[in-house]
């Protein structure tokens, strides 16, 4: 019962460098949960002030925006010791936060999350590339979607681990828990068997290259409308989770319940990071991301129903189908895009897919005191469904060529 196909978890793991980048997934993404929970809770007990409280994650989200620029740095140097550099700055970054303990001091602690922002975007970039040259090919797709497996799984026990932590000692300890885990994370990147050739010297100014890689993907036929659909689905998320405590209030619950509901979709996420690999294979990423975006328009329509089943099953199947487009995504560009260009285009992909769920966060929050949710639902699951039928490929019979390694990939 363990052959190539049923189990994914046990080929990758059998690979060394896979192994470890995953454990460092594991690692460093269980200290971020816990400190982006920890760090509003942090300046609400503080400052008593929603608002400031909610800077803690804009000041995270921020530097997103300035992906295509960022990721050139993740092509002008060595993956691997930007890496490891990375993680070590982040650890003695965050040992800056014990000196905040009060409102006066909230400057250091915004300043600390923007950096972090902006070195995640760097960090992501140049793991993305790195991946795509340590891993085999045949794995990239288990692989994304193991890691999402692995960040949801930090998702759902992290935030309550640095909650407890912070209620026990306060933020600071949070924050050294989190310089821990990026010391750590270092570590097992540092025994990386990876060979990495030198960068070629940089060509043309920091504005030309970085359009080069937004050329490559806007130009490229299977990227394009990979990152089209995921920015367009990711909106569309944004406004649905804008509606999350609209539709706890429907069902006569407590907003606590969110919490359950939170747990439920994380559940979906795990169990469909476990099977993407296979699914890509058999698929290819546009079937793939199509199949996702369809289920999750009937899992977010679903929630304008007023009961528990159909709010429990929605949650499952939103966390379901959201990620299958990001796995695509990310799994395709990792594919389609030559060793020099990598950083540069896995930093654009990001910030077209990632920031208009920002955008969908901010308009629901003032579209939820305007409309009815239910309403709103159900025009996010018709525009999902437009979006899945847009980017689904028509069926052959034949096998995506994009199961495999694609003809464009790196030599």
């Amino acid at each position: 019962m363990t052959n190539r196909t049923t189990w994914p978890v046990v080929r990758v793991l059998r690979d060394r460098d896979a192994g470890l980048y995953l454990s460092g997934v594991v690692v460093s993404g269980f200290g971020t949960s816990a400190l982006w929970l920890a760090s509003g809770v942090w300046v609400k007990d503080l400052t008593g002030s929603d608002g400031l409280a909610a800077l803690c994650v804009l000041a995270l989200w921020l530097p997103t925006l300035a992906g295509p620029l960022l990721g050139t740095l993740a092509d002008r140097v060595r993956r691997k010791p930007l890496l490891i550099g990375l993680n070590l700055l982040l650890g003695a970054l965050l040992l800056t936060l014990v000196a905040v303990d009060a409102p006066g001091d909230l400057w250091l602690l915004y300043t600390v999350l923007f950096v972090y922002g902006a070195a995640g975007v760097v960090h992501d970039a140049a793991e993305s590339a790195l991946v795509a040259t340590a891993v085999d090919p045949s794995l990239l797709g288990d692989f994304n979607g193991l890691r999402m497996t692995a960040n949801e799984g930090m998702k759902l026990l992290a935030p309550m681990a640095g909650a407890g932590l912070y209620a026990a000692y306060g933020g600071a300890s949070v924050a050294l828990l989190d310089a821990a885990t990026f010391v750590l994370a270092a570590g097992l990147y540092a025994v990386l068997r990876v060979r990495e050739e030198k960068p070629a010297p940089p060509t043309g100014s920091r504005r030309e290259r970085t359009a080069e890689g937004v050329r490559h993907l806007w130009a490229h036929p299977v990227l394009r409308p990979l990152v089209l659909a995921g920015g367009a689905t990711m909106l569309c998320a944004g406004l649905n989770g804008a509606m999350l405590y609209a539709v706890v209030d429907d069902l006569g619950r407590s907003p606590a319940y969110a919490g359950v509901l939170y747990a439920v979709q994380g559940a979906g996420s795990i169990a469909v990071g476990l099977l993407s690999g296979t699914a890509l294979r058999r698929l290819g990423e546009r079937r793939f991301a199509a199949f996702g975006i369809a289920l999750l328009a009937l899992a977010v329509a679903l929630r304008a129903v007023p009961s528990d089943p159909s709010a429990l099953v929605g949650s499952a199947a939103i966390g379901a189908g959201l990620p299958a487009v990001l796995i695509a995504v990310l799994t395709s560009v990792q594919r389609e895009t030559p060793d020099a260009l990598l950083g540069r285009v896995t930093a654009t992909a990001s910030t077209l897919v990632y920031a208009p769920n920002v955008v969908g966060l901010a308009a629901g929050a003032a579209l939820v005191e305007l409309v009815s949710h239910r309403l709103v639902l159900v025009a996010l699951g018709v525009v999902l469904l437009v979006t899945a039928a847009l980017l689904r490929p028509p069926f052959t019979g034949v096998r995506p060529p994009s199961a495999g390694v694609s003809p464009s990939s790196r030599p």
